[in-house]
């Protein structure tokens, strides 16, 4: 562990105590999942194309797949694996090698592991496009070889060259050239005697560098375009075999970006940076030198701006985006920009809901792109095409399919959903007779009847700003469709049958299938009652006044399960970190907690959003209550410690929370800073007594984007006990949508 204390003592400046944002990140927070997919340790730059992680199953794997040298999408497998063997010959190689390990420190700019039972100590640091690994073979009794396999494409190898390109899917191909500083020698292919190249499935480059104890430098580039440029990218970034030069610009580069908000008090610093660091992972910049290889229509485009791609918009367009809008407006104007670009280059001109390196997957239900295009113009981010981005989304929720996970063109239920307002569902048991529709992620109509409402008020938003008055209304009107499903006695939504019935019996806890699909998404009728995040106002009505409401809050949280633990979680397996129905794990769920702040009880929301935090996001290795998904769960995480969330993507509004810092700064690229003050906090110093803003009292639970642009200060005075009053009438709640009735 000598070599990372170093290490770490050359980059710090002041030694390894002097912290910094980035040493704060704990990249295992989460790694051991509470059932589904843990978190990635991922070693990166911010939103760059080169990631890496070790190739294991969660934190308990005892082996590693080899060593990675490019993660190609969100938790994907790496697309070439480099293997440092000791062996007597090659014959005793395989394509990949599984070592067991020890004493493994992952920083996000920085890896260092001893494969233990050869005495091998490997490092590694990452750039933008390419990467170096140092290969410290301790023990020279065997020959030291290299291997390098790619699962589907071929290898080439020539002296202490190695080039190579991996076959992933929709005519993507990812190529990698590398080298090394010490010259091998001898070098072939595996399983191919006197061979230098070779083609298919888990071809391998062998590099032999003989017998004694070595320390091999390996440099090597990434690229979308073909082999010259990711010798090019390499180059141009890592232009000598020094390691600890690499990941001192990584760690600076970190610091800029994580510094851009500064919070202090540290007892929440580790959960508070992990996630903010989480939330740089993806989308990815695959700009090569002004050129970029588009999935979206096969072809390699010339352009000036940065192209970004691999962003789940499902999870994350409702904090990771306005996260970023905040704390990095220029990458997400590129990457709204990218987005339209994308919805140019493929068949059919819909903005995209899952662009990822090979394209458009068109996963998960509803188009909800539209939400970080409304957003972005209501905060007055608008250096894009405007009307062209309206139009690619009006055409992806009008003319392609509602239907969940598909890219088809719109038919006959989307047909009924325009004339009804509604997805029909089926009852328990009726056969599906329409195309298109998964056997397994089924219709998912109260899901998409909700998702398809929120979206279509987003639309509403754009048209008015573009002047489209007519069309704004229109789509105002259909912003109501979620009137359609609620159901007056029970004061939920539920799901109706082609003839206007609502389908009977039905329990909401539990229906519908695994993830409660035939009817929701992925989470039950208790999380989906809230799904209306641009009119809560409405909601708060629906369901009979602020009373009722609130009850039927609370209730959310303290409903059972209604069976075991595990009859619940086989059916609803994404429905975890369980408070009652309220599932912490799972986006659709983000809001709820703020929702008391709309019907006069923000001392609840502070109350929930600290119990919430403190019991799900922890600095260990099961510190993430479900799937992450790349910034969607930690932008919820930043915000809330922060103390405001906004609650309604396209809304420029933040509805305030509780602060878990004494002070935080946004550092805001118009140069201004805003600044929220805990005064008088502590851990059960939690509620909001009195607050100001700019020194003005300040008696609202909310403040606007604008308000926060200006800079400034928030200052909250915090008690142990609630002040019930603070913020509690009518006129003090968050804004909500204003139908066009």
């Amino acid at each position: 562990m000598g070599k990372i204390l170093s290490f770490l003592f050359l980059v710090s400046g002041l030694g390894v105590f002097a912290q910094t944002p980035v040493d704060h990140v704990n990249p295992y927070m989460g790694n051991i999942s509470h059932l589904l997919v843990p978190t990635f340790p991922t070693v990166h730059l911010p939103n760059s194309l080169l990631r890496v992680y070790p190739e294991r199953g969660d934190l308990t794997g005892d082996e590693l797949r080899g060593l990675p040298l490019v993660i190609t999408s969100h938790r994907g497998r790496s697309a070439f694996t480099l293997s440092p063997v000791q062996a007597e010959t090659a014959a005793q190689l395989a394509p990949v090698t599984r070592f067991t390990y020890d004493h493994e420190v992952i920083k996000p700019y920085y890896y260092e592991v001893i494969l233990d039972r050869q005495l091998t100590g490997v490092r590694f640091a990452p750039s933008h496009q390419s990467a170096i690994y140092e290969l410290d073979f301790r023990e020279g009794k065997e020959h030291n070889f290299l291997t390098l396999n790619t699962g589907n494409g071929k290898v080439s190898v020539n002296g202490n060259t190695v080039t190579a390109s991996q076959v992933l899917s929709n005519n993507t191909v990812v190529y990698m050239y590398g080298e090394t500083d010490v010259p091998p020698v001898q070098v072939s292919i595996l399983g191919r005697a006197g061979e230098r190249q070779a083609e298919g499935k888990n071809v391998t480059a062998v590099l032999d560098f003989g017998t004694g104890k070595k320390k091999i430098k390996f440099r090597y580039g990434i690229s979308f375009i073909d082999t010259d440029q990711a010798k090019a990218n390499l180059k141009r970034e890592i232009k000598a075999y020094d390691l600890d030069d690499v990941a001192v610009k990584g760690r600076n580069l970190w610091n800029e970006v994580l510094g851009r908000i500064q919070v202090d008090g540290d007892t929440h610093k580790a959960v508070f940076y992990t996630s903010l660091y989480r939330c740089f992972e993806r989308p990815v910049n695959i700009s090569e030198d002004n050129r970029y290889f588009s999935a979206f229509d096969g072809k390699v485009h010339t352009d000036t701006e940065p192209f970004y791609t691999d962003d789940w918009i499902w999870d994350s367009y409702r904090a990771a985006h306005p996260l970023r809008l905040l704390v990095d407006t220029r990458v997400q104007k590129d990457i709204i920009r990218s987005f339209i670009r994308m919805s140019d280059q493929m068949e059919k001109p819909w903005f995209p809901t899952f662009p990822e390196v090979t394209g458009d997957s068109r996963r998960m239900n509803s188009n909800h792109g539209v939400a970080v295009l409304a957003d972005a113009v209501a905060k007055g981010v608008r250096d894009f095409d405007i009307e062209k981005a309206y139009q690619s989304a009006r055409s992806a929720i009008l003319e392609k399919t509602l239907i969940p996970w598909s890219g088809a063109p719109a038919g006959e239920l989307d047909d009924f959903y325009r004339k009804n307002g509604y997805i029909p569902a089926l009852a328990e048991g009726e056969e599906e007779t329409v195309a298109n529709v998964s056997s397994f992620e089924k219709r998912q109509p109260i899901a998409v009847t909700l998702g398809t409402a929120y979206d279509e008020w987003c639309l509403s938003q754009l048209a008015a700003y573009l002047g489209k008055t007519d069309e704004a209304r229109q789509f105002g009107k259909n912003a109501l469709n979620y009137r359609n499903v609620y159901h007056p006695e029970t004061g939920f939504f539920h799901p109706k049958d082609k003839n206007g019935k609502f389908i009977t019996p039905f329990d909401y806890r539990w229906p519908g299938g695994p993830g409660a699909r035939e009817y929701y998404g992925e989470n039950n009728g208790w999380v989906y009652r809230w799904d209306v995040p641009h009119n809560v106002a409405d909601l708060i009505r629906l369901m009979g006044g602020r009373q009722a409401f609130i009850a039927n809050l609370d209730q959310t949280f303290r409903e059972p399960l209604g069976k075991p633990k595990y009859h619940f979680y086989y059916q609803m397996p994404d429905h975890t970190g369980n408070v009652g129905q309220f599932s912490m794990a799972n986006e659709p769920s983000l809001h709820i907690p703020y929702l008391y702040n709309y019907a006069g009880q923000p001392w609840m929301t502070q109350k929930r959003i600290h119990s919430l935090i403190g019991q799900w996001f922890r600095n260990d290795a099961m510190g993430m209550p479900g799937d992450e998904d790349g910034g969607g769960m930690s932008s919820f995480v930043v915000f809330s410690m922060l103390g405001f969330y906004p609650a309604t993507p396209g809304m420029p509004v933040y509805v305030i929370g509780s602060p878990f810092f004494e002070e935080s700064e946004i550092r805001l690229e118009n140069g201004k800073r805003f600044k929220v003050k805990a005064v008088n906090y502590s851990e059960r110093n939690k509620y909001i007594q009195r607050a100001l803003l700019n020194g003005e009292p300040w008696e609202k639970s909310w403040f606007s984007h604008q308000d926060l642009l200006k800079g400034g200060t928030l200052t909250l005075y915090m008690g142990e006990h609630p002040n019930k009053a603070w913020a509690a009438g009518e006129s003090a709640a968050p804004p909500s949508f204003v139908s066009p009735e």
